[in-house]
């Protein structure tokens, strides 16, 4: 069995109210048996109920990086909060007592022992999983709905520019929105979203000014797709072998989901990577019509900074687990990364987690960008790609955080360059004003994680910190 913490439990549940709701069983003293076996395989228990009969829960670590859960509740979301609730009293030192393995948890243990032993057994005799066989002919009838999307989606951004921005109204917005619809007839849910996002900020009612700026970033975005895609799709479609590309962004942009064989097929995972995560946080992304959980992590043995997705839909938002922030070391045995640039999205189907060390923290600054020149080249270079991620993530360190004359907050690097630190506007979530709250040791030989985005309004590369790693340990600003 893994060793249960806190963050290791809550990483567990589907969301916080599941948490708040498992903790609140330990408080309330809802649970009538509380029993282990002697190998502290299994956890079991019974936890009073609404009804006259106590659910029965159990959390099953006979594979420790994939523990089971069971309970007797209605409830549709795994791990319930009774499940959770036994883990939470686990560690907080309540006293389990010794006992045997249930029969039916026996039972589903050697149904589970089966299905594991014929998978070991078709490995052994070679029998792989095979790739999932295309069918051509439907693909290439799809490629060419792809492309006449494009051209309806071209005639649309054309019509927009002749226009002009200033022109649009009521009635445009509503042609853009019917043409937003279209497009998933075409399948181009990438385009989708991206014209959803276009309509959304002109939609606003705020700063016009300032949603024309956006807007035609967004148009130039849409160009650029349009372009790159209808290149992409004509030569595809004359490929015998219909081959995605595997190193750009642009099979995401027109609407493919990256299945973890298809990665796995492309050599994109790595075996027994760890990851520190440095940032997290959640928003609403309208565009998408989903909740967004994004986090970035540090892969400790090549200084990547990859991120983490989960979209959940608004429709299905309530069933499905919610990330949190998780505070130790992830250990995975085989990480997949999704094609991109800088912070290529990762996932994971199991991990392990263990404490964050001294040698952890030495490793990432180890890893942090010396030269802040050097990484603004860097975001530059990312920034030129008009399909690529507009706020890019890297880890920096400062010899020295302090004020200016101006009371803004700056980094200073080993040869005395000075990046200015400031919220940045495609970041819902400010962080420039808990700087004036940071302990002194954060502001002396530490590594900074920071987005930057080139705000168009000022002409400006701007930078705001997520996090902090010094030597006492890390502090999120997110």
């Amino acid at each position: 069995m893994p060793e249960l913490t806190s963050s290791y439990v809550d990483s567990l549940a589907p969301n916080t109210a599941a948490i708040k709701n498992g903790q609140g069983l330990v408080r309330k003293k809802s649970f009538i048996q509380l029993h282990r076996t002697e190998n502290g395989e299994l956890l079991f228990g019974q936890c009073a109920g609404s009804g006259k009969t106590p659910y029965e829960c159990s959390a099953d670590f006979v594979a420790p990086d994939s523990p089971v859960f069971r309970c007797s509740c209605p409830s549709r979301q795994f791990p319930c909060k009774h499940a959770l609730g036994l883990l939470y009293a686990y560690v907080e030192g309540q006293t389990f007592t010794v006992a045997p393995v249930p029969e039916d948890i026996a039972a589903k243990r050697e149904k589970a022992e089966k299905r594991e032993e014929n998978k070991v057994k078709q490995a052994a005799e070679g029998s792989t999983a095979k790739p999932k066989k295309v069918n051509k002919s439907a693909l290439k009838k799809k490629i060419t709905a792809q492309l006449e999307g494009l051209d309806l989606l071209e005639k649309l951004v054309l019509s927009l520019v002749r226009g002009g921005l200033s022109a649009i109204d009521a009635k445009t917005l509503k042609t853009v929105q019917e043409h937003v619809k279209q497009l998933g007839n075409y399948y181009l849910s990438g385009a989708q979203i991206e014209l959803r996002r276009f309509a959304l900020q002109l939609g606003k009612g705020e700063d016009r000014e300032q949603g024309y700026t956006y807007a035609v970033q967004q148009l130039t975005r849409l160009h650029a797709f349009i372009k790159k895609g209808r290149s992409y799709l004509t030569a595809r479609s004359e490929d015998p072998e219909l081959a995605l590309d595997h190193e750009s962004t642009i099979d995401e942009w027109l609407g493919h989901a990256w299945q973890l064989t298809e990665l796995k097929e492309y050599g994109l995972t790595a075996d027994n990577a760890e990851l520190l995560q440095l940032a997290f946080y959640s928003y609403d992304d309208q565009a998408r019509q989903e909740f967004v959980d994004l986090g970035y992590w540090l892969e400790l043995s090549s200084g990547a900074v990859h991120k983490t997705l989960q979209y959940r839909p608004y429709k299905a938002a309530k069933l499905m687990r919610e990330e949190d922030s998780f505070f130790e070391v992830a250990r995975v045995a085989q990480l997949y990364k999704y094609p991109g640039d800088m912070n290529a999205r990762v996932r994971y189907e199991e991990m392990s987690a263990r404490p964050v060390t001294a040698d952890d923290l030495a490793q990432v600054h180890a890893h942090a960008h010396r030269s802040f020149a050097e990484a603004v080249k860097l975001v530059k270079n990312q920034l030129k790609n008009p399909l690529g991620d507009k706020q890019p993530v890297l880890l920096l360190h400062a010899e020295s955080i302090g004020v200016n004359d101006q009371g803004e907050y700056i980094l200073s690097d080993e040869s005395g360059a000075l990046l200015v630190l400031e919220d940045i506007p495609g970041l819902s979530q400010g962080t420039a004003a808990l700087l004036p709250f940071l302990p002194q040791v954060c502001l002396q030989s530490s590594s900074l994680l920071v987005m930057f985005e080139h705000v168009m309004d000022r002409g400006r590369l701007t930078a705001q910190p997520l996090g902090i790693v010094h030597a006492e340990g890390i502090t999120r600003l997110l």
